[in-house]
């Protein structure tokens, strides 16, 4: 019998159950031949081009090849092997290829721009804006250039997709490469016993005797910052920063320097001076010049906390203080200041009660309920699906996919297998890398992986509540330094006593959160909050320092380039940093855009006053925030939707009272 590819069928959800890796790269070419089909039907159309026949046209075209790509790259960042990695090395730049024949063709850009110019006013405004949204994406992607410089272009923007994947699969490579060994007891000095259970159990799930750390943030974070070993903290650190950066074949530098130089070159074809000035004209901050800025005034806010933060906590520490030292003397400090025991927490906050507990807030706050869904296919044991439904209509599938394993990247995100638009509903993915059940308790978090979990979740059900017409309008498809908005907004209810007398029990006696542990939270919310400001700033003022290089200009080691664009109050380390692993700027869409991060915590601080004012699950209040913000998606810029919700422009100042600042 002739084998059928399952991605070639038609399929409601992703048949994850009968999908083969050998599959892809035929539905991936058959797709893009159908949606080339599609596009050249529009193009060479000989009616007059309306909104009908050529911008909705051009949104369905290629829906099959974004279906079966979102799965491929999905499962290429989550339950990977080598065998996908090459396939997707070799698809996605075919997929960039056929994008960039699209927004490169003459004749689509004559009828949008026709459309746009001379067609009847839209009856809508979400028509309006996938007019504009269309009309500016040609024109962002060369249309306009003569054909030898149209060209080059297109061959670059194949070379960033092959780029951008081998700089997550080099990260992924060297952090799978590298453990730490230990046999003996004296070496676990500090380490509370659920860190240590869990080493236990990774060194018996590879055969081995004694316990196993790895780079994966659930093993390293608590290392750095229980374990007494200031010798073993080191060797920790200095692996973890040269992620990428080892002088391997698996060495990002090299990739780092091409992506920045095309980068450039691309935008200095456009016109633009810089990539981040091309970045920045499509974000709510406009310019090159408002982003400094933005980020000089919080840097002139924060430095003086974040020195401050630094003295104290120097003060607890018997000699200078390293890179490796700060986390382990940060927990210190806090628990003499709030005598708070951040491993005290975790037998309160079993992942399946935090799970009901998110549940249970969305809920009260837009009336939604989440079934389990075992009859859905997933791509591996460790994923749950749940499908939302609000009273007693479907809103969508969710996927939550929660532990780390060495087939997945690392870090928590929020994706799509597909968006909402219409009648059709979504289906959205939430991973983390959270810290796995042992042989004597349930996973555990820490309550900073509580507020990661509350993040994830926020920007999934910006996805799930989407109600727009357009696929490339809804959920998250807003503009990328408004994207952070409804997941930081949500963080805010983790300190929320009302909220954590919902779910925060202690999973063997079920004994609820102590007052006093609450209480200790809320009090340590700012706990070196100055420095942990001034870290994102120093990300975002790296990200900056890359995307700002002119055209022609080399670029030095990314070590080279971080340390001169951060403002370092520690001792930097040779041979560590952030870039070679800064998958968010040369892996993901966040190039020039790190800096949104702490510009939608501005915003967030500001929205959450008025749920602070209102009571914080005010059903009229979240049916206004869901309106207003979580259900138009990108149809409306954000600054109109703030207004719409708040009745007013942002106040700037919002994020530092927060932080008790001003």
């Amino acid at each position: 019998m002739k084998y059928m590819n399952v991605l070639l069928q038609n399929w409601e959800l992703p048949p994850f159950d009968c999908i083969k890796t050998a599959d892809f790269e035929p539905a991936v070419r058959a797709a893009i031949a159908e949606a080339e089909s599609a596009v050249e039907a529009i193009a060479a159309n000989p009616e007059p081009p309306t909104f009908e026949n050529t911008v909705e046209a051009l949104e369905a075209a290629s829906r099959r090849l974004d279906r079966v790509s979102a799965v491929m790259l999905n499962l290429n960042e989550c339950c990977t092997d080598d065998e996908l990695q090459a396939a997707v090395m070799r698809l996605e730049p075919e997929i960039t290829r056929f994008t960039m024949r699209v927004m490169t063709d003459r004749r689509l850009y004559g009828r949008v721009k026709a459309v746009a110019e001379y067609s009847e006013q839209p009856d809508s405004q979400e028509k309006k804006t996938l007019i504009e949204n269309t009309l500016k994406g040609f024109v962002r992607h060369g249309v306009a250039l003569e054909d030898e410089a149209r060209e080059r272009y297109m061959r670059n923007e194949e070379e960033l997709s092959e780029l951008k994947l081998r700089f997550g699969q080099n990260a992924l490579a060297d952090l799978n490469d590298w453990t730490l060994h230990l046999t003996e007891l004296a070496d676990l000095e500090g380490l509370p016993e659920a860190v240590i259970d869990a080493a236990r159990a990774e060194a018996e799930g590879r055969g081995e005797q004694g316990w196993i750390f790895t780079l994966a943030a659930p093993s390293y974070v608590p290392f750095m910052t229980f374990s007494s070993r200031r010798d073993l903290r080191e060797r920790m650190y200095r692996a973890y920063g040269s992620i990428g950066g080892r002088g391997n074949e698996r060495d990002n530098n090299g990739v780092i320097r091409r992506i920045v130089a095309l980068r450039a070159e691309q935008a200095r074809t456009l016109g633009y001076p810089t990539y981040c000035d091309y970045v920045l004209e499509d974000r709510m901050v406009q310019s090159l010049p408002n982003l400094r800025r933005f980020m000089q005034e919080l840097k002139d806010a924060v430095l003086p906390a974040a020195r401050k933060d630094l003295a104290d906590v120097q003060a607890v520490a018997p000699h200078p203080l390293m890179p490796w030292d700060f986390s382990f003397y940060a927990e210190k400090l806090k628990q003499e200041r709030y005598t708070f025991d951040s491993e005290a927490l975790r037998p309160y906050f079993p992942l399946d009660a935090v799970c009901e507990g998110i549940f249970g807030l969305y809920g009260r706050l837009y009336g939604l309920r989440f079934e389990e869904a075992a009859e859905v296919p997933v791509y591996h044991e460790d994923v749950k699906a749940y499908r939302v439904f609000d009273a007693d209509r479907e809103m969508g599938l969710l996927y939550l996919d929660m532990f780390p394993r060495p087939s997945k990247r690392s870090g928590a995100w929020m994706t799509e297998f597909r968006g909402q638009y219409g009648r059709v509903r979504p289906q959205i993915q939430v991973v983390c890398n959270f810290s796995k059940p042992t042989a004597d308790a349930p996973a555990l978090l820490r309550f900073s992986e509580v507020e990661t979990f509350m993040h994830e979740m926020g920007h999934a059900m910006h996805g799930m509540l989407s109600d727009v017409a357009y696929e490339s309008l809804s959920g998250t498809n807003v503009k990328r330094d408004f994207v952070e908005m409804p997941s930081q907004v949500m963080e805010n209810w983790c300190y929320e006593p009302e909220f954590l007398a919902t779910f925060a029990r202690h999973y063997r006696t079920g004994e609820p959160l102590p007052t006093e542990y609450v209480e200790k939270i809320r009090a340590a919310q700012n706990h070196i909050a100055g420095w942990l400001c001034l870290r994102q700033l120093n990300l975002g003022m790296t990200d900056i320092a890359f995307h700002t290089v002119a055209e022609g200009t080399a670029v030095g080691k990314a070590e080279e380039v971080e340390a001169a664009a951060m403002e370092n109050l520690l001792p930097r380390v040779e041979g560590c940093c952030t870039s070679t692993n800064f998958s968010h700027i040369f892996g993901g869409g966040y190039a020039s855009g790190y800096y949104g991060y702490k510009w939608a915590e501005v915003l967030d601080a500001d929205i959450f006053s008025r749920f602070k004012a209102d009571g914080i699950f005010n059903r009229d209040t979240a049916e206004a925030f869901r309106r207003e913000i979580l259900s138009r998606g990108g149809s409306v810029h954000p600054a109109v939707l703030f207004r719409n919700f708040m009745g007013r422009d942002p106040d700037n100042n919002a994020l530092l009272k927060r932080m008790n600042l001003i």
